[in-house]
């Protein structure tokens, strides 16, 4: 009993660490997520979540690097924007971090922006791809914290019907 409050409890903390992964880019959210929920259906040594609906997770999980990739691609190359303001950009997010909110909000536009400048030195054309990536990334974690739900009612309803 006391083993599958552990893991239940280990569940919990990697399935909300990967809520908040989902929209810090330092955490590996959607990846925690399915380890939390391969933990809760282990805690249940697997009779109610089978290996059927853990593979659609896992597919969901693998479809969320496809998505995260895609989006930030597009929003940049929709404007002709270079791919060092796709790095600047994920640089920025990272740096983004440690200023909290505005950082997070910011810090991709800027780094986006920086790299298009280094790359073209036009800021006209820098800010149209800073917005573009900015935007590719925006739609990119709204699109990570779709499938995290996703997965989580996928879970449920394995669970409890």
């Amino acid at each position: 009993m006391s083993g599958s409050v552990g893991l239940w409890f280990l569940a919990a903390v990697l399935v909300l660490g990967g809520v908040a992964g989902s929209v810090l880019p330092a955490l590996p959210g959607v990846p925690l997520v399915f380890a939390g929920l391969v933990v809760g259906a282990w805690a249940d040594d697997f009779q109610r979540v089978s290996w059927i609906t853990l593979t659609l997770l896992g597919l969901l999980m693998l479809a969320s690097f496809a998505i995260d990739f895609v989006a930030t691609a597009l929003g940049a190359k929709r404007v002709g924007a270079t791919r060092l303001a796709v790095v600047g950009a994920m640089v920025g997010t990272l740096g983004g971090v440690f200023l909290g909110f505005p950082g997070l909000i910011l810090g991709p536009f800027a780094g986006a922006v920086a790299g298009e400048l280094i790359s073209h030195g036009k800021m006209d054309q820098a800010t149209r791809a800073g917005l573009a990536t900015w935007m590719g990334l925006l739609f990119g974690t709204l699109a990570k914290l779709a499938l995290v739900f996703t997965m989580l009612g996928v879970f449920a309803l394995a669970y409890f019907f």
